[in-house]
C-alpha cells in the first residue's frame, strides 16, 4: 500500500495529517466502526481555514495517496483529489461552529447506531468511557450529505463532542485526530456495554455521577485534558 505521507501532490503541511487519517481509517474498520465506503474523516491544521477530508467513494481501510481533498471552509476545493466526500458539509460546518476542533470523524458504529435508532441512550458505564465520551447529543433524521444534516449536527456540537445522527452513525470531533479517535472508540465500547446491560434487564447503571462532574469541572481549568 502506498503511504499518503509520501504523496508528492499533497502540500507537505498535510502529509502527516493524511498518514494519521489513513491509520485511523484502518483502525476504525478493524474495530468494526465502518464497513465498505461508509464513513469519512477529516483534519485541519490549527488556525487554517481549510481541511483535509477523505474523497468520495474511498474505503477507510484502504486509504492511499491521492484519496484526500483539501477543501476550504467556504466549500471550495483547493487541492488534492477532486470530489471530496459527499458528507464534506458535515465536516465544514463542524469546523465553522467550533474553532477548537481540528478533527472530525464520521463513522457508523453498529451498537451506538442501533441504540440510538431504538431510542436508548448510550450509557457510560466505566470511568474511561465517562472521561472520553462525556456528553452525547442526538439529532433527528436528515438526508445524508445535505446542508440540513450538517447544520443540525453543528448546532448540537455547541454542547457535546459526540453527536448521534439518526440511523446514520455518529459525528465525533476533537482538538486532534487522536482525541477524536479515542472518543469514537469509547463511544462504541459504551454502546456495547449498554446493549449488554439492557439484555440483562438493567436500564439505569452508569459511571459514578461524581466522576463525570469532576471531569467537567476540570475541563475549563486544563486545556490539555482532552489530549490524554
Amino acid at each position: 500500500m502506498s503511504d499518503p505521507a509520501h504523496d508528492p501532490t499533497l502540500d507537505p503541511a498535510y502529509r502527516d495529517l493524511a498518514a494519521e487519517l489513513a491509520l485511523l481509517g484502518r483502525r476504525a474498520v478493524a474495530a468494526g466502526l465502518a464497513v465498505g465506503s461508509g464513513g469519512n474523516l477529516s483534519a485541519r491544521l490549527p488556525g487554517r481555514d481549510e481541511c483535509l477530508v477523505t474523497a468520495a467513494a474511498t474505503w477507510l481501510e484502504d486509504l492511499r495517496a491521492g484519496d484526500f481533498s483539501v477543501v476550504g471552509l467556504d466549500g471550495a476545493l483547493r487541492a488534492g483529489r477532486p470530489g471530496p466526500s459527499s458528507e464534506a458539509a458535515l465536516h465544514l460546518h463542524a469546523y465553522r461552529a467550533r474553532s477548537d476542533v481540528n478533527a472530525v470523524v464520521h463513522l457508523h458504529p453498529p451498537h451506538a447506531t442501533l441504540l440510538d435508532a431504538l431510542g436508548h441512550d448510550v450509557r457510560r458505564l466505566t470511568l474511561d468511557q465517562a472521561f472520553h465520551v462525556r456528553r452525547i447529543a442526538r439529532v433527528g433524521y436528515h438526508p445524508p450529505g445535505t446542508a440540513a444534516l450538517a447544520e443540525a449536527a453543528a448546532a448540537a456540537l455547541a454542547d457535546a463532542d459526540v453527536v448521534m445522527l439518526a440511523s446514520h452513525g455518529c459525528a465525533v470531533v476533537g482538538g486532534s485526530i487522536s482525541t477524536a479517535a479515542k472518543r469514537a472508540i469509547h463511544l462504541e465500547e459504551a454502546a456495547v456495554a449498554t446493549y449488554r446491560a439492557l439484555l440483562l434487564g438493567d436500564t439505569t447503571t452508569a459511571a459514578p455521577p461524581g466522576y463525570l462532574e469532576r471531569v467537567r469541572a476540570l475541563e475549563g481549568a486544563c486545556p490539555e485534558l482532552d489530549r490524554h
